[in-house]
């Protein structure tokens, strides 16, 4: 189940126009907080990843499931199964044995995959599958969607982070 605070934050980021991966995004982050509070462990980066995306259709996040061919049958399946969950076109059966059996099998497994380094490997891997112009176009939307306050705000932050660099 979800944090209300995350749900609140999907909202605030649907509302403000964002695209549904940038509201799943919150779902994300709550879960690699989940994983360095030593709520519960992941094999991979990649694997909190999907726990968190999975959430959010759940939540009704409209987050389409991945295309033919790129990614598994099986996951496919199941983000699709949480994707017409979270739309409300299909209803969802409780199944406390397994939940139970994932929450066991999610604690016998490593934290360290939630850790700065980890993801930064994990982010750098995810940019060169994607090329010049598309990372370039997703820059441009998304300082569309930042609002003047939040543009003035990131352009501060990079100035300091630049001269802080330069010593």
């Amino acid at each position: 189940m979800p944090e209300r605070r995350t749900v609140q934050k999907a909202r605030r980021d649907k509302r403000a126009g964002k695209s549904p991966t940038t509201q799943a995004g919150e779902f994300v982050h709550e879960e690699i907080r989940k994983v360095r509070r030593g709520q519960h462990g992941a094999r991979s980066p990649q694997q909190a990843i999907a726990i968190g995306l999975s959430k959010a259709r759940r939540a009704g996040v409209p987050l389409r499931p991945p295309a033919k061919g790129k990614a598994k049958a099986r996951t496919r399946k199941s983000a699709k199964y949480a994707y017409e969950a979270g739309q409300g076109k299909r209803k969802t059966r409780r199944r406390p044995r397994v939940s139970r059996a994932v929450s066991q099998a999610l604690k016998r497994e490593p934290r360290g995959t939630a850790s700065r380094a980890a993801l930064s490997k994990q982010a750098r891997s995810a940019a060169s599958r994607r090329s010049a112009s598309a990372r370039s176009a997703t820059a441009r939307k998304a300082a569309k969607t930042k609002g003047a306050a939040g543009r003035s705000a990131a352009a501060k932050k990079a100035a300091r982070t630049r001269a802080r660099r330069r010593r």
